[in-house]
């Protein structure tokens, strides 16, 4: 799939014919939600040489998105969590379904979001928000993503009766509660369990999303190519910069990290079917390092989930 990517927008880039690139997923769940972590876990770990050549991949996807010489969009279908994110953030516009699902996943599941979102999101957010977006794991809606301008559009794609309907597992209405704003934030509680016995229930329409995308493409069409690609390359070079800076370290430091907390975070989560959880017990952990003792097997033991 990787492979697949680069080698599209390489081909866009060359075809004299293409105005634009959609880049998207299958079905309506998911654009991406990152790497497969049962080939991480069952494959890579304790692997470090051959996940740094895999990482040699997702680095040059990342660089084809930027380099591609047609601006891109991202149409997001669905989830865009952890890898996903990162290579939707290195595309120039997103456009979002507004059942989508954003966020990172790494520092809670053994890596890092070393894949652009440090680079690309100190850059389009203030700092503060950056870090808690890069460190939390926190899962953020499409309104909430729209509301900070990390996305262009925010559409809703259920479609009944000749009727759209908002993703009513998000409040929007815009209102303040303690001094917060939480317009884009997730219901909770039975509102919550209503919403995704909703949103199973009913049949998904992309057609206003992709009807969003035709104004942008029809934009784009009506604009001098070399003017608009020259105005897309010069924004990007800000993103690139960040990126170019630090990648390489990026892919050295997430081999390495195959043979410790990589490996912890991805058997966790590989395990979650027998042993109940998809994290390690992270007190443990802390405990066990704070005593000195070697990242070793008899303590990947002692912090991993027991089958129940």
């Amino acid at each position: 799939m990787v492979k697949g990517v680069i080698a599209g927008m390489h081909k866009a880039s060359m075809d004299r014919r293409v105005v634009a690139v959609i880049f998207t997923g299958a079905g309506d769940r998911a654009f991406c939600t990152g790497g497969n972590t049962k080939e991480y876990s069952e494959y890579y770990s304790l692997k470090p040489t051959e996940y740094a050549l895999y990482m040699d991949l997702f680095n040059a996807m990342v660089d084809a998105i930027l380099n591609c010489k047609k601006p891109v969009i991202c149409r997001v279908n669905g989830m865009r969590i952890a890898g996903g994110q990162e290579i939707g953030m290195a595309c120039d516009l997103a456009l979002s379904s507004d059942l989508a699902i954003y966020g990172q996943a790494g520092p809670k599941h053994g890596s890092a979001p070393v894949g652009g979102s440090v680079d690309f999101l100190p850059w389009m957010l203030p700092m503060e928000l950056a870090m808690w977006n890069c460190i939390s794991c926190e899962m953020w809606s499409a309104y909430k993503m729209k509301r900070l301008g990390l996305i262009s559009k925010c559409v809703p794609v259920i479609k009944q009766d000749g009727e759209w309907f908002r993703n009513p597992g998000v409040i929007v209405d815009r209102y303040v509660d303690d001094g917060e704003i939480v317009y884009g934030e997730f219901q909770t509680g039975q509102a919550a369990k209503d919403a995704r016995a909703f949103v199973k229930a009913a049949t998904t329409d992309f057609s206003k999303l992709d009807g969003e995308i035709g104004k942008i493409l029809w934009t784009f069409t009506n604009l001098f190519p070399h003017c608009l690609q020259m105005s897309i390359d010069s924004v990007r070079q800000k993103k690139k910069a960040y990126w170019d800076a630090s990648k390489g370290a990026y892919r050295h430091w997430l081999a390495t990290n195959m043979s410790s907390e990589a490996f912890l975070g991805f058997t966790a989560f590989n395990t979650k079917k027998i042993t109940g959880t998809d994290t390690i017990d992270f007190i443990k952990y802390r405990q066990l390092l704070s005593e000195g003792r070697p990242v070793d097997e008899s303590l990947f033991e002692e912090v991993l989930g027991k089958p129940q």
